[in-house]
């Protein structure tokens, strides 16, 4: 979904944090036009968005005669204001030379069809999520197809709650017109940027084909979504892909971003540059490690529930419909991962929920 990272926000506050073992070099700009040079040639904006996770960063890499962007902010004009009083203001008139962006959410590309038509350039993404952003960015059906309201009446949600989840999606304003043509990245493609050589590393779970851009030579992670320091991001199953398994890939994902070099630093896409990076791995990979148990635990002492009872173990603290929609998604994607390793398998009730269990004999190694 297009702003994943809220849901997880607000279940992150409500338990105690450990110690931060992050460094933080860098005084983030204010989300005006400010600009942060962070390295040779690598600067650091925010653009504000109106939600709770009120801000995206967005890099610019100097690029020949002028600058590469780095994610673009909503599409909305006080986001193309901001690109206009950039370029013409604080970057003198120096081009934009070319948009990458990390993966398809709103936030991340939703100015990229302004930018290229305002500023005549090519945009940068890997295949699926362009895909994505041509096929997601528009409100959800109403009704919601059949095979769609099967999907959540399986996981034990109130239809009135299903209806008060999609009605909130369509009432979305930030939905933008999607692009018309990119440039494909794959994985492990090196895109030579001005002075620098930055490899493409893709990671899987919270987009489809989610790129990194890392300056091996230097140690700069331009990291998107993948590596935020302070909350993490939404990794949610969804009607869709019923039995997807995104998590595996999330899990596996964060195990490859960790062997880099350890004083690399991590330039996120929300809150702060930090370095830290397999630090910062761990912990997000013994956070979901956490989830798991608390659905083991719950399975063990209860012994059965439905996709929205772990939720409620998971994420005890919603704010509204689009919350409920991110959480159901990310206990599912845990679900899912125990269902693979075999450690849970379901029953359907006569009402059409599925009764998730503790299997008898799980499997002894994992997928």
């Amino acid at each position: 979904m297009h702003k994943a990272e809220e849901a997880d926000e607000v279940a992150t506050r409500a338990r105690p944090r450990p110690p931060d073992r992050l460094r933080y070099p860098f005084e983030a700009p204010t989300p005006d036009g400010q600009l942060v040079r962070v390295a040779e040639g690598v600067l650091w904006a925010r653009m504000p968005m109106p939600m709770a996770l009120d801000h995206i960063n967005v890099y610019l890499l100097r690029d020949g005669e002028g600058w590469a962007v780095v994610d673009t902010g909503l599409g909305i004009p006080s986001t193309h204001a901001l690109w206009e009083q950039i370029f013409g203001q604080q970057l003198a008139g120096q081009p934009l030379t070319r948009v990458i962006c990390t993966h398809f959410h709103y936030d991340h590309a939703g100015a990229a069809r302004w930018l290229q038509e305002h500023f005549g350039v090519e945009l940068w993404m890997t295949a699926q999520e362009f895909l994505m952003l041509r096929a997601e960015m528009g409100p959800p059906p109403d009704p919601l197809p059949p095979r769609h309201q099967e999907f959540y009446r399986r996981a034990g949600t109130d239809a009135a709650l299903v209806e008060r989840m999609f009605a909130a999606m369509r009432k979305d304003p930030f939905m933008p017109q999607p692009p018309l043509s990119f440039q494909r990245m794959r994985h492990g493609d090196v895109l030579r940027i001005g002075e620098r050589r930055w490899q493409v590393i893709v990671g899987e779970g919270h987009s489809p084909e989610h790129a990194c851009l890392y300056d091996a030579d230097e140690h700069l992670l331009l990291a998107g979504d993948q590596l935020l320091p302070r909350i993490t991001s939404n990794v949610m199953v969804m009607p869709q892909e019923p039995n997807g398994n995104p998590l595996r890939h999330w899990l596996a994902s964060m195990r490859r971003l960790r062997e880099l070099h350890p004083d690399t630093l991590v330039l996120p896409s929300h809150q702060q540059v930090y370095v830290g990076v397999r630090e910062r791995a761990d912990e997000i990979v013994a956070h979901h490690e956490e989830q798991l148990e608390l659905i083991r635990a719950h399975l063990r002492q209860g012994g059965g529930a439905s996709g929205m009872q772990l939720m409620q173990v998971l994420f005890p603290k919603l704010r509204g419909p689009v919350d409920h929609l991110m959480a159901l998604g990310e206990t599912l994607a845990h679900v899912n991962l125990l269902r693979a390793t075999g450690e849970v398998e379901g029953h359907i009730d006569a009402a059409g929920t599925e009764i998730l269990m503790l299997a008898a004999a799980p499997l002894t190694h994992k997928e």
